[in-house]
């Protein structure tokens, strides 16, 4: 595989990460191609490609909405198999040397489809409220796309907030044991998403 040159930190990246989350991922990507390897290896010579997991992913999360009405067990369990598969699609770029910026634009896009969707999911239902629900898919999606752009001017955000992990996880909780609780858990972090669409518009704003 042959070496790509150096890049400088956050120059011309596509993605969604705070500069803080990129020293932190370059850690954990080598962990994931160590003990992925056998994995990818199969996939590879099965001629799987990052976009076929990307697309399975969003597939595969996109069943929790659906399924939520039908068999919630069976819901999460979508749920967790799109995160898990999530996280399958850049290490398998990297092992095949595939990586791209479209392949993470798209990765970013899949993910965000699935939060908007199992947000709405649980807003029909009325388990989360219209107007947490809302300022929270809003909060969540400028967020996404301010990072991206500032990355783009290689002024990405030195920490960012993106619970869909800690969210999907509280409905969960919501189902099961603790009712009429994630509308006070999206408060927290709408009010979070909200200073880091403050800050992103003003950076972005002086840069540009």
């Amino acid at each position: 595989m042959s070496e790509e040159p150096a890049e400088k930190p956050n120059e011309g990246k596509a993605d969604c990460y705070s500069a803080s989350e990129r020293a932190a991922m370059v850690f954990w990507q080598k962990v994931r191609a160590v003990t992925l390897r056998p994995l990818l290896d199969v996939m590879a010579r099965c001629r799987l490609r990052p976009d076929h997991l990307t697309l399975l992913s969003a597939f595969v999360g996109l069943l929790f909405c659906p399924l939520y009405f039908w068999s919630k067990p069976a819901a999460f369990a979508m749920l967790v198999l799109h995160v898990v598969l999530d996280g399958l699609d850049g290490p398998l770029a990297r092992h095949t040397n595939t990586a791209s910026r479209r392949g993470s634009f798209a990765d970013s896009m899949s993910d965000q489809l699935v939060v908007v969707a199992s947000t709405i999911t649980l807003m029909s239902e009325q388990t989360i409220g219209v107007l947490a629900g809302s300022v929270y898919i809003c909060g969540y999606t400028v967020v996404v796309l301010f990072a991206m752009v500032r990355n783009a001017l290689s002024i990405p955000y030195s920490w960012l907030v993106r619970p869909r992990f800690f969210v999907f996880a509280w409905f969960v909780v919501e189902t099961y044991w603790w009712h009429n609780s994630i509308d006070y858990v999206l408060w927290v972090f709408n009010a979070l998403l909200a200073l880091k669409v403050l800050t992103g518009f003003i950076k972005i704003r002086r840069q540009i």
